[in-house]
């Protein structure tokens, strides 16, 4: 298997050139077609994602890094989930009624409003009610030119993008600050000892993991480090719950936790929990939680030998890095969107949120490189990612894909407490490094409801 030009970028910046000759193209095809390589672009996420954690069992344990053969079968799956996805027979609704495509006076926007507070404050930038028609919000947004909708939505705490061209994006002060930084990017602090690993068995045995991530990019990461074995605890606000498909698509092998970190004994608790964590990994928008003392430097200060890894939307630096976006928002601002054009006018997309998916897989990738690191050379780490950055990676390389829409996704049955026999059907899993386990342990469990407590022991 040969690694794809955002691939070998990744490889790079992980220091696994030369162990990727271990990867194997495994049996299956892909049913996509896009304008872009987004098909190596997702093979080459999940196939470092292995053969990173299987490297991480070598390290550990002595030997050498096995084949890692990945299942193409498996990543149509697992990259189109919400697809696969059945709840008592239905499939969930992965875009609410005001999430996407819109003609303004000027060109298109896009907009997200899956989460009710983001629908809130995009009809109120709108000007329209709370029970305005779809052709009521249409009309608003024809009023507006693209960019002062996308700017005038920002301030309101809305979630759209004008749609632009990879042209148009390229000579934006934002795509030229995320042009300049890695696509993975890895920074040691010195100040550390070694961690010794607890104990043998999979790879990451116990390793602890904080999961401060939302959405898709970040809980897959999370995902993949549990299924390495890590104890991973993801947590959350009281007041944002996660989507109950979502949180039932990416949160296997995850335990889920409820902390205010605004509230005292919550966030007593949580720093608790932190004394003992190996891992925090964040997903919200740079810089929001530093005023808890969660940024990379005090932690490490702090936490001597922690990995912290964040994934953002646009970035680190540039004018937009405290701006939210989701792998749609990024598909319509960097370009994606008109390259997926079916006509060359009308905006299209990826045939599967790529961005999201692989960027959890590369950063899951990056957070084991960085523990093995830790444990071997000493000091603390910090790893970050943004979509954009992969977008643009993916829109420079070159390529398509070429697919079969008639390939049938292979699928997993589970009961759910409550609900009728098989009441859940899921993506299986795509990790394919050595003992890689064929189905999650744990999938189902409502988000949460457990215990602020590791599960465990040192």
């Amino acid at each position: 298997m040969t690694l794809d030009a955002v691939g070998a970028e990744a490889a790079a910046d992980l220091g696994l050139t030369t162990a990727a000759a271990a990867l194997r193209e495994g049996t299956g095809r892909l049913p996509w077609t896009s304008a872009l390589a987004v098909g190596r672009l997702a093979v080459d996420s999940v196939a470092l994602s292995s053969l990173a954690i299987d490297g991480a069992r070598a390290a550990r344990d002595g030997g050498r890094v096995g084949f890692v053969r990945v299942d193409l079968g498996r990543i149509a799956a697992s990259f189109a989930s919400e697809r696969v996805q059945r709840i008592d027979g239905a499939k969930p609704e992965a875009w609410a009624p005001l999430s996407g495509f819109w003609p303004s006076r000027d060109g298109w926007v896009r907009t997200h409003a899956n989460y009710p507070h983001h629908e809130g404050a995009l009809r109120t930038v709108l000007g329209v009610p709370i029970d305005a028609s779809r052709e009521a919000v249409a009309g608003a947004i024809r009023e507006r030119t693209s960019v002062d909708l996308e700017e005038q939505a920002h301030q309101a705490g809305a979630i759209v993008a004008a749609v632009r061209t990879g042209d148009v994006w390229s000579r934006h002060p934002q795509a030229q600050a995320v042009a300049s930084r890695p696509l993975i990017e890895i920074t040691r602090r010195e100040g550390a000892p070694p961690r010794p690993w607890w104990r043998s068995g999979a790879a990451l045995s116990g390793v602890r993991v904080l999961d401060l991530t939302r959405v898709i990019a970040g809980p897959v990461a999370g995902r993949d480090l549990a299924m390495a074995g890590a104890d991973v605890l993801r947590v959350d606000p009281p007041h944002l719950p996660e989507t109950g498909w979502i949180h039932l698509d990416t949160g296997q092998g995850k335990r889920s936790t409820v902390l205010d970190l605004a509230d005292g004994p919550d966030r007593d608790r949580f720093f608790e929990l932190l004394q003992t964590a190996d891992v925090v990994l964040s997903g919200y928008r740079p810089g929001a939680l530093d005023r808890f003392g969660l940024d990379a430097a005090t932690l490490a200060a702090s936490h001597p030998g922690i990995v912290t890894a964040r994934v953002s939307a646009w970035g680190e630096t540039g004018p937009w890095a405290q701006r939210r976006g989701f792998d749609s928002i990024v598909q319509a601002a960097t370009g994606i969107a008109m390259r997926e054009s079916p006509d060359g006018t009308t905006p299209g997309a990826l045939p599967v949120q790529a961005l999201d998916h692989s960027t959890g897989h590369l950063l899951a990738a990056a957070v084991v490189t960085a523990l093995v690191r830790q444990r071997t050379e000493g000091g603390s780490f910090d790893v970050r990612m943004s979509l954009a950055r992969v977008a643009q990676a993916l829109l420079a390389a070159p390529g398509d894909t070429r697919g079969d829409a008639s390939v049938a996704l292979p699928s997993r049955e589970r009961l759910l407490p409550g609900h009728r026999p098989g009441a859940l059907v899921y993506a299986p899993p795509v990790l394919a490094f050595a003992g890689a386990p064929d189905d999650y342990p744990v999938v189902g469990g409502a988000w949460g409801v457990d215990a602020p407590a590791w599960d465990t022991a040192p």
